[in-house]
């Protein structure tokens, strides 16, 4: 079977469009233990375009050079000949595809490009299987924000600490939409860092006052993005199970609550979805928060 067989084409919006791959029952990219399975295709996971006359911004290059390939083969025959790769992040379900897109502009945060450079070898030998290779390191790099002109289009590029310390999103003001990446997912936000909880918490903020009227995750419901993403209300949800994590370390009987639970306000305004593999994400984000912030309090702040 093709890798990219259950790649499904999603536009949420006339100028967008969303490469979207997994949630597919009995599926997998590969037999053995891989970071493909395990962390993107069990939980969905798409990358986007936006699209103005021949060109296009693609946001992430998916799991696979194959899925690069899909997503250039099904824009170059809506007539895009001119891309530009934005990186949402350095984590490998983001940057697998940056070879199909050689000789085109691939843009990241500094940060972004410093982890990506100190891994290179490793991702490239596969240490953590698959292997990426060749890998593409960004051409561009900025620092906090940044103007990108696509076409008549006004996009705006955030640098966030949320998820991971290099998050890059894409806030479309005039159309309200925001490409979030994976600073945002549903059913809850995968934990790499308890100490920076309480910068996520700020940036979280910060992207709340954009005013966004449609947010499209990375990783999420299939169906909620082709209807056109989430509403503002994904990101509160998001700040409100952060709390709840801070808050185990002086409140740890809370730990053994269902995930169900604990977001069962979230789900009942439709603000996040149900998916019951998201379990084991929560599972794993309260034990590497009671790991961390066990040692030194439960307000999310760095200890020496």
């Amino acid at each position: 079977m093709s890798l990219t067989a259950h790649m499904r084409v999603l536009r949420p919006h006339p100028q967008i469009r969303a490469f979207y791959d997994g949630r597919v029952e009995g599926h997998r990219f590969a037999p053995g233990p891989n970071w493909v399975d395990e962390g993107a295709l069990s939980l969905g996971i798409a990358s986007y375009a936006i699209l103005s006359g021949d060109a296009a911004v693609i946001y992430d290059t998916h799991v696979s050079l194959d899925h690069a390939a899909f997503i250039r083969r099904a824009l170059e025959a809506e007539g895009v000949r001119r891309f530009t790769v934005v990186l949402s992040h350095g984590h490998l379900d983001h940057v697998a595809g940056t070879g199909v897109f050689a000789g085109s502009d691939i843009i990241a945060n500094a940060r972004t490009h410093a982890h990506l450079l100190r891994e290179r070898a490793d991702i490239e030998a596969g240490t953590r299987p698959p292997a990426i290779r060749p890998l593409h390191l960004p051409t561009r790099t900025f620092d906090g924000t940044m103007r990108l002109r696509l076409g008549d289009l006004d996009l705006q590029l955030i640098t966030l600490n949320i998820h991971s310390d290099d998050a890059t999103v894409i806030w479309w003001p005039q159309a309200r939409i925001l490409l979030a990446g994976d600073t945002v997912e549903d059913s809850v936000t995968y934990v790499g860092a308890p100490e920076d909880f309480a910068q996520h918490l700020a940036d979280l903020d910060r992207m709340a006052a954009l005013g966004a009227a449609h947010i499209l995750p990375n990783h999420g419901a299939a169906e909620v993005i082709a209807a056109g993403g989430y509403g503002a209300g994904l990101i509160p949800a998001t700040q409100g199970y952060i709390r709840w994590l801070m808050s185990l370390p002086t409140r740890p009987e809370q730990a053994a609550e269902p995930l169900a639970q604990v977001i069962a306000a979230d789900l009942a305004r439709g603000d996040l979805t149900w998916f019951a593999p998201y379990e084991a994400v929560h599972a794993q984000n309260v034990a590497r928060t009671l790991a961390q912030l066990g040692r030194g309090g439960g307000d999310g702040l760095p200890r020496a």
